[in-house]
C-alpha cells in the first residue's frame, strides 16, 4: 500500500495576502484539504483565511475536522482520534492530504499533536511542513515595534497555561510575548504595573485581520475574555542597539 504524503501548511496569521506562494502551491496540488474547526458547528480560521486567494480547486475534497479548544483530555482524545482517522483513511487511498493552520504549524498549532502521531498510525508516511507567517512576526510589523536588536532576548508564553513564572520572566527577558491571553489580562495587568513595565506593553488581537486592534493602555482593555488571537508583548528596549551603538544609519553604511 502507498500512503500519500501529509502536509502541514501554514496560512498566516489572518491577512489572505499573507498566504506564501508555496502554501498556495501546496494546497492547490493536494486532493484533500483538511480544515480544523474548534466545534462541530464552528468555522474553520484556516478556511476563511485560504478562501479569499485560494480560488476553484476542481474535484479536490474539503474534509472539516474538529479540534476543542480545552485542556481536558478526556474531551480532546476521543475528538483527535476521529479527526486522525478521517485523515488517515485518505492517506491510505494513497491522497496527499494538507492540512491548513493557521499561523505557523510549528508554533503552537494543532499539526502538531498530529505529526507526532502520524508515524504511529501510519508506519513509512512522509509528512511535510510548509512554513507560514507567524502571529508572533505580524504583531511588531503592524505596532511598529521590533521584537529584538542588539543583545535582546525573547520569551514566548501561552498566558492561559498559567502566569507564575511571568515576574521572572520579565526580569531576565527583554522582550516577552503573551500569547493566547484568555481570561488572563487581569493577572497580566497587576504583573506589568509591579513591574513597572505596564507603559512598555501594547495588547494587540487579530493582526492584520480586519478585525485587528491595537491597545497601548492596558486598563483601557474591557474586562471580559480574550479571544486566542490576543496577544500582549512586553518590549523593555535596555539592551537595544548595543551591538552597533547609535550609529546613524547614513554613517554606518558610509
Amino acid at each position: 500500500m502507498t500512503l500519500g504524503r501529509l502536509y502541514g501548511v501554514g496560512v498566516g496569521p489572518g491577512a489572505p495576502d499573507l498566504i506564501t506562494l508555496r502554501a498556495l502551491d501546496v494546497i492547490r496540488r493536494a486532493p484533500v484539504l483538511a480544515l480544523p474547526r474548534s466545534s462541530d458547528h464552528g468555522a474553520s480560521m484556516a478556511w476563511q483565511i485560504l478562501r479569499p486567494v485560494l480560488g476553484p480547486v476542481p474535484g479536490q475534497e474539503r474534509l472539516l475536522l474538529t479540534f476543542p479548544m480545552a485542556k481536558d483530555p478526556a474531551r480532546l482524545v476521543p475528538a483527535w482520534d476521529v479527526a486522525f482517522a478521517a485523515i488517515g483513511e485518505r492517506l491510505a487511498r494513497g491522497l496527499d492530504v494538507a492540512f491548513a493552520t493557521e499561523g505557523d504549524p510549528s508554533l503552537y498549532s494543532t499539526f502538531i499533536y498530529l505529526a507526532r502521531e502520524a508515524p504511529r498510525r501510519w508506519p513509512g508516511i512522509a509528512v511535510e511542513v510548509v512554513p507560514g507567517v507567524s502571529s508572533i512576526t505580524a504583531v511588531p510589523a503592524v505596532t511598529g515595534i521590533p521584537l529584538a536588536d542588539g543583545q535582546e532576548r525573547i520569551a514566548i508564553v501561552p498566558a492561559t497555561y498559567g502566569l507564575a513564572d511571568l515576574e521572572g520572566l520579565l526580569a531576565r527577558f527583554d522582550t516577552v510575548v503573551l500569547m493566547k491571553i484568555g481570561p488572563e489580562m487581569p493577572r497580566i495587568i497587576a504583573a506589568l504595573e509591579a513591574a513597572d513595565l505596564l507603559s512598555r506593553a501594547v495588547y494587540v488581537s487579530k493582526a492584520t485581520m480586519a478585525e485587528q486592534r491595537i491597545e497601548r493602555d492596558l486598563r483601557a482593555l474591557p474586562p471580559e475574555r480574550e479571544g486566542c488571537f490576543a496577544m500582549v508583548v512586553v518590549s523593555r528596549k535596555d539592551a537595544s542597539g548595543v551591538l552597533a551603538g547609535a550609529v546613524p544609519l547614513r554613517e554606518a553604511i558610509a
